[in-house]
Formats: structure tokens, C-alpha cells, sequence
């Protein structure tokens, strides 16, 4: 079992280590968090979503044992995962972390196989901050003592938490930018291990963090050691990894079909950190032909927006906020306080559909649309056709 935590690049990371592990023949169990349409998003088993005649019986029996219970809706998403995968075999199990790793309800696992930690930045401060290394801290919950532990590139006080939780267990740390590394060069995923330089495809995921999720998923399966997984199978698992919601391109669905001629994205970027990463995205987007982007924002009221939209300052896209269908979303007007507080041009619009159509009408040359925010939010719009449902 690997067991992945951290602040962003955590459903990514997983996709990576999936289909790697698939592109060598493996069969794989998988439990991520949030679902984006359908609750059985959540929960792969050896390979395919939950169906959901099943998961009503795992229901019934995890309810039954439970006996009534206090039990939080992660715990028994858990529990029916965990259930779902004793009652059928597989090489491999991949655990997301849903929320910090210490007391996460995912951390139950002694000896796991490989502790993954991808970066660690600020986000769910209600519950895990204020200070980084105390978010640190609960994300190095998920090492084991003597169990390998891979960590991705990471700001120095959250990297010296770490450090220190690996060294008082005994777990062997390999450390992004110092033990191995993960670049891209000539368009090519380069990633240097400890003994060899390993030359890869590109990753199918788009944006240049990408390949710093598929570096450290390298790293992770080197530390696993399974002799099944060659280079071979890294590079086109590399290749093909699907991680819907994640700047991924709409090219199907009645937004897709309102916005044909342009290019329309999507992507769950919603905390500082994540933002950055997005910004650079759009960035790379825009020097490509000289369009301007356009974002389409929706997010949680518990979220730094303000943080996020500073990540794109010097891109200076037109911003277009809205709300949603969640009760817990930022007013698009507090949205659009938090957006032209760092400067940008701001645009409130009621419906994701109103604001696409806002973005077309535009002046000048046609804007690459990128719709980014909460999960929820990118939920809902995945949710418009069932083209667009992930699978």
C-alpha cells in the first residue's frame, strides 16, 4: 500500500503512481477524495469505479457492523473502501489522504509499503493550521517507523518537519532536491534517481508542476521496489494518467459546445499554492499565440482568495466570479472584492453558463476560458452532461 499526503498535487500524484503501475500489468485499488459528479468516483477497484450495486451492499454491511456509531461521512467512505478492496485482490493499493494525515481517518496502516508527502503549503487552516509546520506536522503523520517515506520538493520549514519525523521513526527519507529529482528538458520528464537518470515522456497532465507530480511518483514506485514496474511502464503510465478536474480540457458538454473555437479548461485550483501553479499554466497558455486568458472563479468561503488571485498579478487575465450550488460558497460580490483587491479586472456574473458567455463577448482577440475554484464548483460543471461524468 502507498499512502499519499500534502497540501496540493496529492490527486495527481495518484493518477501517476495508477497508471504506472497499470502500464505494467498491475492491478490497483484507489481511494481519492472529493468525488467531482458521483460518490463511486472515489473508490477503484482493481481498476474500475465501484459499481453501484455493490457499494449498496458494502453500505449495509459497514452500517451493520458499525451498530449505530458516531461515524463522520469520511470514516465510513473509508471504511467502504477498505471493506471493497478486502473482498478483492490486487497488486497494489493507493491511499489519498482526505484531510491532513496524522488523524486522517486513511491512517491506519503500520507497515505501509511507501509514505508519500507531495508539497505542503497553506490551506484548511481552521483545522490544520495557522503555522506551516504545524500543517506539516500533521501531514508527516502519515510516516511509519522503518517504512520509506518520499517527499516532494518543499518550503525549508515544512521540509525540516519532516526531516525530523523521518529521523525519529527510522524511515528512510528520499527528499526531492537532494536525494532525486524531477525536471523537464527538451519537453521530455527527466527524472534523476539516486544512481541513474531516467528519461521519460512528457506527463499527459498538463502544466509545468506536472512533472514534478510525476517525478515524485517515480520516486515513490523506485522506493517500492517492484521489479514488475520497468522504465517502460513509468514512461507510459507517464504518458497516459487521467486526473479529471485538473486543468484538464473540456472538449465535450454544452460549455464546450458554447465556447467552440477556443480552447476551455478546467481546473481545481482554490489556495495560494495551487493558484501559483495554475497561473503558470495559463501563462505557458497565453505565450503559446498571444491570447489573453479569461478565469471563471467559484470558491469556498473558508479559502484565501485574496492569496489566489495574487498568484496572477502579472498575468492579468480578465477574472469573472460567480457562486454555486454549495451553501459554504464565497459570494461572487466577495469574490470580486478579494480579486480586484491584487489589481485584476473583475467581472460578477450569476451561473457558470452566463459567465462563459460573458468571456466570448470580450473584446479583442478570443481568451483562453480556464473555469477554476473549488472542486465543488468544477463538480458542478463536469455534472452538466454526462459526456463530461469522469469514469
Amino acid at each position: 500500500m502507498i499512502h499519499v499526503a500534502g497540501t496540493n498535487g496529492k490527486g495527481s500524484t495518484v493518477a501517476f503512481l495508477r497508471a504506472m503501475a497499470e502500464a505494467a500489468g498491475l492491478s490497483v485499488h484507489v481511494l481519492t477524495s472529493p468525488h467531482l459528479v458521483r460518490f463511486s468516483e472515489r473508490i477503484r477497484v482493481a481498476g474500475s469505479l465501484v459499481g453501484d450495486d455493490v457499494l449498496s451492499e458494502l453500505i449495509d454491511e459497514v452500517e451493520a457492523a458499525n451498530a449505530g456509531e458516531p461515524i463522520s461521512f469520511f470514516e465510513i467512505t473509508t471504511a467502504l473502501a477498505f471493506h471493497a478492496f478486502a473482498r478483492t485482490p490486487a497488486d497494489l493499493t493507493l491511499v489519498e489522504v482526505g484531510l491532513g494525515g496524522r488523524f486522517d481517518a486513511s491512517n491506519v496502516f503500520a507497515q505501509p509499503a511507501v509514505s508519500v508527502i507531495t508539497p505542503v503549503d497553506y490551506d484548511h487552516l481552521e483545522m490544520l493550521g495557522p503555522e506551516l509546520r504545524k500543517i506539516a506536522w500533521e501531514k508527516a503523520g502519515i510516516i511509519k517507523a522503518g517504512r520509506p517515506v518520499v517527499a516532494a520538493r518543499q518550503q525549508p520549514e515544512a521540509e525540516a518537519v519532516i526531516v525530523v519525523e523521518a529521523r525519529s521513526l527510522g524511515a528512510p527519507l528520499s527528499l526531492m532536491g537532494r536525494d532525486f529529482d524531477a525536471w523537464e528538458e527538451h519537453g521530455r520528464l527527466m527524472v534523476q534517481a539516486e544512481d541513474r537518470l531516467i528519461d521519460l515522456p512528457p506527463p499527459s497532465l498538463y502544466g509545468r508542476h506536472q512533472f514534478a507530480n510525476a517525478g515524485l511518483a517515480v520516486a515513490a514506485l523506485l522506493a517500492l521496489g517492484d521489479a514488475r514496474i520497468d522504465d517502460a511502464a513509468l514512461g507510459a503510465g507517464a504518458a497516459a494518467a487521467v486526473w479529471p478536474g485538473r486543468f484538464q480540457r473540456l472538449v465535450k458538454g454544452p460549455l464546450a459546445e458554447m465556447a467552440a473555437g477556443t480552447d476551455l479548461w478546467i481546473d481545481g485550483a482554490h489556495n495560494p499554492h495551487a493558484g501559483r501553479a495554475l497561473a503558470d499554466a495559463c501563462a505557458s497558455l497565453a505565450a503559446r499565440d498571444g491570447r489573453p486568458v479569461a478565469l471563471v472563479v467559484g470558491m469556498l468561503g473558508r479559502k484565501d482568495a485574496s492569496g489566489f488571485f495574487e498568484a496572477f498579478k502579472d498575468l492579468a487575465p480578465h477574472v469573472f466570479v460567480t457562486g454555486f450550488t454549495s451553501p459554504s460558497a464565497t459570494p461572487a460580490e466577495t469574490l470580486a472584492e478579494a480579486s480586484r483587491s491584487q489589481g485584476l479586472w473583475t467581472e460578477v456574473a450569476e451561473g457558470v453558463e452566463a459567465v462563459v458567455a460573458s468571456s466570448l463577448r470580450l473584446p479583442g482577440p478570443t481568451p483562453h476560458i480556464v473555469i477554476c475554484g473549488s472542486l465543488h464548483f468544477i463538480g458542478d460543471v463536469l455534472a452538466l452532461s454526462p459526456d463530461t461524468w469522469p469514469t
